[in-house]
């Protein structure tokens, strides 16, 4: 199977059985919270968001390949565990690296809004969603 369909299934079903087998052992990941190299510890992350988080979505907007690199626009959402249970929003986009053999040696993620945005969205209530 392509590597873009792998990553649209992967999106759709986020964050339950995600591909690992896509990414180099070695993968580097860096969003504007985490910086790590290592699939076991992108694994540990996904675990993370699907214990932690409630009602997890991961919406695709876009993709595309050049090459050696993809990116890939989309929406995370999800509620917070707090008792008022907030709906948390970021939308962002990812640039991904493939080496030779076809496996992603580097995930970027970048986000449309700050972290204090993100945590504004915890402590007031958002009526647009």
């Amino acid at each position: 199977m392509d590597i873009i369909e792998i990553l649209r299934q992967d999106y759709q079903k986020f964050p339950l059985d995600q591909t690992y087998s896509i990414y180099a052992e070695n993968v580097y990941f860096q969003d504007p919270m985490n910086q790590f190299h290592g699939v076991k510890r992108y694994q540990q992350m996904i675990g993370f968001i699907r214990t932690w988080f409630i009602d997890p979505q991961l919406d695709l907007h876009e993709i595309s390949r050049k090459g050696d690199f993809i990116e890939t626009r989309w929406t995370l959402s999800w509620n917070t565990p707090l008792p008022w249970k907030p709906r948390i929003s970021i939308s962002g986009w990812s640039e991904l690296k493939l080496n030779s053999d076809g496996l992603i040696v580097s995930h970027i993620d970048y986000w449309n809004c700050s972290r204090l945005d993100v945590l504004k969205q915890h402590l007031i209530p958002q009526n647009n969603r």
